[in-house]
């Protein structure tokens, strides 16, 4: 309990440590960002799309639940300094499964609502090809 209150404090004072530890990683703020874009790639935002992507935050990012809804808002806040083809030029040098990783969670959010808008299915074709990853890296994670 006192470890809580101490990080509530720790949090006004230092900020808070999932909005920190995205802004202190461009290579991370770009992949979200990215994901937030298929998010809004089909003009609508579904709870089923945030639903995946705060999974994949956690998960794979370790972002703690309760940072989340700041990280967003963070992103809404800074990431308009920051296009498409800006954050995938930060994936370029990254290697190939790190790449593969970012496609996979796109589809993942793109596949949330149980249907692919044509805009969704164009973002993620122009991903692929900036990133120099094949279509069939999303459905064979081996290959």
């Amino acid at each position: 309990m006192a470890m809580a209150l101490l990080d509530q404090i720790r949090s006004i004072f230092d900020g808070d440590p999932g909005v920190r530890k995205v802004a202190d990683d461009p290579v991370l703020s770009a992949e979200l960002l990215m994901l937030f874009r298929m998010i809004l790639a089909d003009g609508s935002v579904s709870e089923s799309e945030m639903v995946v992507f705060r999974r994949i935050c956690k998960e794979a990012f370790g972002i703690p639940e309760a940072s989340i809804d700041s990280v967003i808002e963070y992103l809404n806040d800074y990431g308009y300094e920051t296009n498409g083809s800006q954050a995938i030029a930060l994936f370029r040098d990254l290697d190939v499964e790190r790449r593969k990783l970012l496609a996979r969670h796109m589809a993942e959010i793109a596949k949330a609502d149980a249907r692919l808008a044509e805009k969704e299915v164009k973002l993620l074709r122009r991903t692929l090809d900036l990133l120099d990853i094949s279509p069939v890296d999303l459905v064979n994670p081996e290959g």
